[in-house]
């Protein structure tokens, strides 16, 4: 905190630790920001209210933060409880039957056996008031995700009811459009369709288009622009330094800019810029005209219309017009928009199974990371590096961290992969693939940190012991799993200690800046793209927030002093990301709220995770009324199918309800409609005459 404090106050580092507020024209120092009070950042972000997080960052940041809310409260409320009555019950329990020599960390665990569960002797009538707990926190998790499911709906409400025009609530995506009858042109095809169903109210429609080379070469034409800008700068800064005419740049024409002719750099880039932008009209009229797809976006003339057409079927064959809301137009994923019907069925079920076998044996891949990159193994696969690995003073460190640094490569790779799986999988929006890799990295997380420790260290790590004395199985496993609480303990600890003072120091972007302005950036949108924040990374920030979750409700019975650790965790949480999304964090998207229903299914998954450890917990110690605790798992079914029923449709479609409310102004549609264009496809230079096949008339 004061290291951020410190550095947050330097006008140089003002980009880094005020984004936002820049970005939106804000002063950086704007609520006291400059004061020299270190505490002053917490007063902005507690006297900030849900409206001033959606003015910044947008009703998504707001639903994260009920997330946050709701899951503080839930830890909160369920130790006022079991702190006070839990923990005196275990300490002052008789118990002679455990060992503490045969718990995981030894003599260091029986302090925290005296507080846990693992303290109560088998029979005991002591279990009763850890039975009342799982009952006790069941009740306040139902009425806080109730009402955390209710606020949330209202938010996703007054989001989709404003005044203001978007573009995304006029529109639909079609997918899955029939072959064009003889003689008709894609174009009049859709045009027909949408205008003899929805007569008054159609506007015009936009055919996808096979963008990919158009794409290709406005990347390369944007390159080049931005290699002009950074070579004016470079000549611009060379006229300082006691040169009045200053050096014109070169550079080499082959590959890398290493190797083939000298030329000026001014001059082969401007060259360059005409040369690709005759190319890429040209390559513009021929996307438009010949590499129609199966796919557009139809426009209608209000929001009503637009809502109802997303909710209904258009056609007697399933795969035949799909129509679906339209994402924002930055989330438009163009290139998974003419995958068929029944092959993103197929698609689904292949990527599922890759990401199961991921899941279940991520350990093979690491196992063989680890082994190619010891040193001998290099040595007889790479044998050019044979004389670097041997000087001793390198060879030292790389057998101590060579296969470590592997595998953290390979784990920091594994979110951008399950991101490349969930686009693979077909799906047409950002938003959507960033929800659908939360759940995959989800569902990893569970099964290799949570169970793989627990399930590790309680009964694989005592195998030999088990094989020894096969009637002690059930004892192993009762006095492991205090140590595997002290583990997790320690592990929440270092999340919030560790990882939340680099959220808020911001150390590692700062130093990453400042390289880059000293060494890379001469142009000011190049500066802008070294300090540009980012969003807040829902796709693995949400997966390890409920990882922590899911430890500390599944421990809060077994071991309560847990709480606290989750608590500061997710109340440190809650403290600083609301600074960052106040100041630093930009939205890369709005799917307004759509990311809650993911959010609860997995808050219930970590509650019926809790309600079924404690069952066989209870069993463990041979309780003879654990069959008290079905009924909790019941109802948890059975509230999560309410709350699905009463709730979820709303998520799923915007109700009439909501978009025939009025707007401040008469909307453009022209302008609603070419918010849609593809930056590759929008040029003024081109005549939409030319483009007759593929955008139909108003």
């Amino acid at each position: 905190m004061l290291i951020f404090t410190w550095l947050s106050r330097k006008q140089g580092n003002v980009v880094i630790y005020y984004p936002n507020r820049i970005l939106r024209g804000m002063d950086p120092w704007d609520g006291g920001s400059a004061t020299r009070n270190p505490f002053a950042w917490i007063r902005e972000a507690m006297a900030s209210s849900e409206q001033d997080v959606i003015n910044a960052s947008g009703v998504d940041t707001a639903v994260y933060f009920v997330f946050l809310t709701t899951v503080l409260a839930i830890l909160s409320f369920s130790s006022l409880l079991l702190l006070p009555v839990l923990l005196p019950v275990a300490a002052t329990a008789i118990q002679n039957k455990i060992n503490h020599n045969d718990t995981a960390n030894n003599g260091s665990v029986a302090n925290l056996d005296k507080l846990s569960m693992a303290h109560v002797p088998e029979k005991s009538s002591r279990l009763w008031a850890f039975l009342f707990g799982v009952y006790w926190v069941s009740v306040v998790t139902y009425y806080l995700l109730w009402k955390a499911y209710h606020h949330v709906s209202t938010l996703r409400a007054n989001a989709l009811m404003a005044p203001d025009v978007r573009p995304e609530q006029f529109a639909v995506l079609v997918r899955d459009i029939p072959a064009a009858p003889e003689g008709q042109t894609r174009k009049e095809q859709v045009d027909i369709f949408f205008k003899d169903i929805y007569p008054e109210t159609f506007y015009r429609s936009m055919i996808v288009t096979n963008n990919k080379q158009a794409e290709k070469i406005y990347q390369e034409l944007e390159g080049y622009k931005k290699k002009l800008s950074h070579t004016e700068a470079v000549f611009d800064l060379s006229k300082t330094a006691g040169k009045p005419e200053g050096t014109r740049p070169t550079n080499r024409t082959g590959f890398l800019g290493l190797i083939g002719s000298k030329v000026d750099s001014i001059d082969y880039y401007n060259e360059k810029i005409n040369e690709t932008s005759l190319k890429l009209e040209a390559e513009q009229k021929v996307t438009l005209q010949e590499k129609q797809q199966a796919a557009a976006v139809v426009f209608f003339t209000n929001r009503v219309t637009a809502a109802n057409a997303s909710q209904s079927l258009h056609a007697q064959i399933v795969d035949h017009w799909t129509v679906m809301e339209a994402p924002e137009p930055r989330q438009l994923l163009w290139t998974n928009l003419n995958i068929k019907y029944f092959e993103r069925q197929v698609r689904q079920y292949i990527i599922y199974a890759i990401v199961f076998l991921t899941v279940v044996f991520y350990m093979i891949p690491i196992t063989f990371i680890s082994a190619i990159t010891t040193l001998d193994n290099l040595r007889k696969t790479l044998p050019f590096l044979k004389t670097i690995v041997d000087i001793a003073a390198l060879k030292t460190v790389l057998q101590a961290y060579l296969p470590q640094l592997a595998l953290i490569i390979f784990l920091a790779l594994l979110p951008n992969l399950l991101l490349f799986l969930s686009k693979t999988e077909g799906i047409p929006s950002q938003s959507h693939a960033v929800r659908a890799t939360s759940g995959k990295y989800f569902y990893f997380t569970v099964f290799n940190v949570f169970l793989g420790v627990t399930i590790g260290g309680s009964l694989f790590g005592s195998l030999k012991q088990i094989e020894d004395h096969p009637n002690s199985t059930v004892t192993l496993l009762a006095t492991s799993l205090p140590g595997n609480a002290s583990f997790f303990i320690t592990f929440v600890a270092l999340r919030f200690f560790v990882g939340y003072g680099l959220e808020l120091s911001r150390l590692v972007p700062l130093i990453i800046y400042h390289l880059k302005r000293k060494y890379l950036c001469k142009t000011e949108a190049e500066r802008k793209v070294a300090w540009y924040p980012g969003d807040l990374s829902y796709a693995t920030r949400l997966p390890s927030d409920m990882l922590i979750l899911i430890i500390v409700i599944c421990y809060s019975i077994i071991a309560p002093i847990i709480l606290l650790f989750g608590i500061i965790y997710f109340g440190l949480g809650w403290l600083i990301l609301r600074n960052q999304a106040l100041k630093v964090y930009v939205p890369t998207y709005e799917s307004y709220g759509r990311m809650w229903p993911h959010m609860f299914k997995r808050i219930i998954a970590s509650l019926l995770l809790f309600q079924v450890t404690m069952f066989g917990y209870f069993a463990i110690k041979k309780f003879i009324y654990v069959p008290i605790v079905i009924p909790p798992i019941v109802i948890t079914l059975l509230f999560a199918y309410v709350c699905q029923k009463k709730f979820y449709r709303a998520f799923q479609y915007t109700s009439l309800e909501n978009a025939c409310r009025e707007l401040k102004e008469v909307p453009n549609l022209e302008l609603v409609y070419r918010a849609y264009l593809p930056p590759c496809l929008n040029s003024e230079k081109i005549d939409e005459e030319h483009f007759t096949d593929a955008l139909s008339q108003a």
